[in-house]
């Protein structure tokens, strides 16, 4: 099911520690890999690992990436490198190619009862089923990923 059809989705509480962008990302990749949901620890080390693989690849990716950061590129990439350094939409395009995989991001908006997409990232690794992260426009970011629904095949039991 794509995106773009009408499925409920479920937010998921990610811990607020400076990691919450690189947590909810690596939440998703769980999920999307058809993996459990990793725990609050577990997200913590492969946030840590997503992080490191984002400031590598801001490096390796120097020359395309150097004109749209803040400030001098070798102070941000070492603040980047620091656990509790909040990420943005610079680290979201980076995490899509770490991860080679479409990162969504939605956010609730005061027009819907339901989150809207304002952002898409690694579409040239695919655009279905990408992980999802609801931005609450404050400089969090929880998970998102969609609810189970029960069809009516599967309640007649077909």
């Amino acid at each position: 099911m794509s995106d773009r059809e009408l499925r409920p989705l479920r937010a998921i509480r990610i811990t607020g520690d400076g990691r919450c962008l690189f947590r909810s990302v690596a939440y998703g990749a769980c999920l999307r890999r058809g993996k459990q949901s990793p725990s609050d620890s577990a997200q913590k080390e492969l946030a840590d690992e997503l992080r490191a693989k984002v400031a590598d690849e801001f490096v390796k990716r120097r020359g395309d990436t150097e004109w749209f950061l803040e400030g001098d590129f070798e102070s941000y990439v070492r603040k980047m490198r620091k656990p509790y350094a909040w990420g943005g939409e610079p680290e979201l395009l980076m995490c899509a190619h770490v991860l080679r995989m479409p990162i969504t991001v939605y956010m609730y908006t005061s027009s819907s009862d339901s989150p809207r997409i304002i952002a898409e990232y690694g579409q040239e690794y695919g655009k279905d089923n990408p992980v999802r992260v609801l931005y609450d426009g404050y400089g969090h970011y929880d998970g998102l990923q969609p609810s189970l629904v029960r069809t009516q095949s599967r309640l007649r039991g077909v």
